[in-house]
């Protein structure tokens, strides 16, 4: 149950006198905790908010950007020790920080002398060296394409992509030659794909992006999964994703879509032509999930949380690292490959395409491995294990455009790269 509805069912909880307290989804409390350390700072009360950001990193599982932000917290109060040690967790996750590294990290004026901030200086410059593990598998001759998704088609020895911009889906061959095979039934950016060649068909999510110049106002915010064949590109079936941003997905063995709402917290399931709620509660911004070879559970990565093991009939969710210890923030799409995590992040700092092996039933993550980094990578978006290649979009383009899907002045749109990485 979400919005209203929710609404309405706590209000008469309190009403009958059966609710002693709220329910909060991830959404509230993560607001709550913000706004709780923000007030705390504007009133000078370092405890209070010192109390807020470290319920503020428990509950996003120590996420590079919480673990800065305590950094931050305690150097401002005179806390050394605890903001060197954040400092090194931080450093630890191959994270960097520009102003830091330019003498520019006001807060850390105190420490710049210690041969341990020194250190952590000298972590962080080797975290920003480029690597590239991976080659180019193809670049896309139409720049303005901006690529979000992509899958394999083996039946066409190819790739079908989306393309943000010109609001379509499209073909392209190992060469990199584009033909069109789809485009979006609203004039809406094409987001999400997946290719079921078991039934022949192709599902895929259009988005009206909030905020983008290039679609109505008046749809802005809204979202439809689509249905289409295989072969020819026609609209099998279309479901309405109201007011949600259903942008990423991933395939049941069922054929069944698994989607998620990364502005509304909502993962859903595709079930007789209806959204279904699976869980609205533990995530703030889900992305691109990857099915489990049980068929029962799916790792849905947060943006802001971290990486989920959500049980599909439950709606249960295991925290991959829940106690820290790797990035797993800022990632737009995670695979599966054996034992390993594939993920492209375009939210950490450095950007990258890294592999984390698990174990303990996908819960921790046991090494990690960097693909690629960099930036000749760009904004990494999404991939697709092709055998025992890993293919993802590097330079999508989107670090290019403004909040209103424009491109920024001075800037121009280049070919997006098809890279891939030799898993074995």
């Amino acid at each position: 149950m979400r919005g209203m509805m929710m609404r309405l069912v706590i209000a008469a909880f309190v009403l009958a006198g059966w609710a002693s307290q709220s329910i909060e989804t991830a959404q509230e409390q993560f607001a709550r905790l913000q706004k709780q350390a923000a007030e705390a700072k504007k009133a000078g009360e370092h405890a209070a908010r010192v109390a807020a950001v470290v319920e503020l990193a428990k509950m996003l599982h120590h996420s590079p950007a919480v673990v800065m932000s305590e950094a931050r917290v305690y150097a401002e109060g005179n806390e050394n020790e605890r903001a060197l040690a954040a400092l090194k967790e931080f450093v630890d996750m191959g994270q960097t920080d520009d102003a830091m590294l330019q003498g520019k990290a006001a807060q850390f004026a105190a420490l710049q002398e210690m041969p341990r901030y020194q250190a952590i200086l000298d972590q962080m410059k080797a975290s920003e060296s480029a690597v590239q593990r991976g080659e180019t598998a193809f670049s896309l001759k139409d720049a303005g394409v901006l690529a979000e998704d992509m899958d394999y088609d083996p039946s066409s020895r190819g790739f079908l992509m989306t393309s943000v911009l010109e609001k379509k889906i499209v073909r392209v061959s190992e060469k990199g030659e584009i033909t069109d095979f789809a485009k979006s039934p609203h004039g809406w950016s094409m987001m999400a794909i997946k290719v079921d060649t078991v039934r022949g068909q192709v599902w895929a999510t259009e988005s009206a992006i909030d905020g983008f110049s290039n679609v109505a106002k008046e749809d802005w915010g809204r979202s439809e999964v689509l249905c289409l064949d295989l072969k020819t590109g026609a609209v099998r079936q279309r479901i309405d994703g109201g007011k949600r941003a259903l942008g990423d997905m991933a395939l049941m063995p069922s054929g069944e879509p698994i989607v998620s709402d990364g502005e509304g917290g909502g993962v859903y399931r595709v079930k007789d032509g209806k959204l279904a709620l699976i869980n609205g509660r533990d995530f703030i911004s889900p992305q691109t999930p990857a099915m489990l070879a049980d068929g029962k559970h799916a790792l849905v990565p947060d943006y802001v949380r971290g990486i989920g093991s959500l049980d599909l009939e439950t709606g249960d969710v295991r925290w991959v690292n829940e106690e820290g210890g790797a990035a797993l923030s800022g990632v737009d799409g995670v695979y599966v490959a054996q034992d390993a995590m594939l993920l492209t992040q375009n939210g950490t700092t450095p950007e990258r395409v890294m592999r984390m092996r698990t174990k303990d039933s996908w819960t921790r993550v046991t090494t990690q491995d960097v693909i690629e980094r960099g930036p000749e990578l760009g904004d990494p978006t999404h991939g697709v294990v092709v055998g025992e290649w890993f293919y993802y979009i590097a330079n999508s383009g989107w670090d290019k455009l403004d909040e209103h899907g424009d491109v920024k002045p001075g800037m121009k749109m280049s070919p997006a790269r098809v890279m891939r990485f030799r898993l074995k």
